[in-house]
């Protein structure tokens, strides 16, 4: 069964090839967004990689404007990185529209057995913690797999905005 925990250096080679799965697309909740990977290839690189991810998670900690704190958890088994959560504490305009508060991604070797929806089902209750009363999860209109695991979690369908269903779900 997956685990959902901070991200942590001891991951390092497994999240590398993990990253090297998505050959140059978007890893959705990895927080890697200019971070380039040959660079995180280096161990004291990735120490501050994760290090930046953990402290995001501090209202006071300095980020980029019109960026909000964010919460980042990495789905792990058995010692290896399965993928990426990012619980956002807030939504601003694009966040609002496009992204919601949680986005999620599995590398491609271990889609389709149930870690994504067992991840978000994990992160709920980590985003009422928050305070986060109503959570608003996005996914792209063609992607019927993470369509499944919202709806499979709850989600309720609001509309499509720029290509994105917008679904909210309420944390028990």
């Amino acid at each position: 069964m997956p685990l959902l925990i901070a991200p942590d250096v001891r991951f390092h080679s497994s999240w590398l090839e993990g990253a090297a799965e998505f050959d140059g697309s978007r890893q959705d909740g990895a927080g890697a967004d200019g971070w380039p990977l040959e660079e995180l290839k280096d161990a004291h690189t990735f120490q501050r990689f994760v290090d930046a991810l953990v402290i995001d998670a501090l209202p006071e900690s300095p980020r980029k404007p019109g960026l909000v704190p964010c919460t980042y958890l990495w789905m792990v088994e058995d010692g290896t990185f399965l993928g990426s959560l990012a619980i956002r504490h807030g939504l601003n305009e694009h966040l609002l529209n496009q992204g919601g508060h949680i986005g999620y991604s599995v590398r491609p070797s271990a889609r389709r057995r149930g870690h994504a929806s067992a991840a978000l089902a994990a992160a709920l209750p980590v985003a009422r913690d928050l305070g986060i009363s109503r959570v608003l999860i996005t996914c792209d209109e063609d992607n019927a797999g993470s369509r499944a695991t919202i709806e499979r979690n709850g989600g309720v369908y609001e509309d499509t905005r720029g290509g994105k269903r917008r679904y909210w779900v309420e944390p028990a």
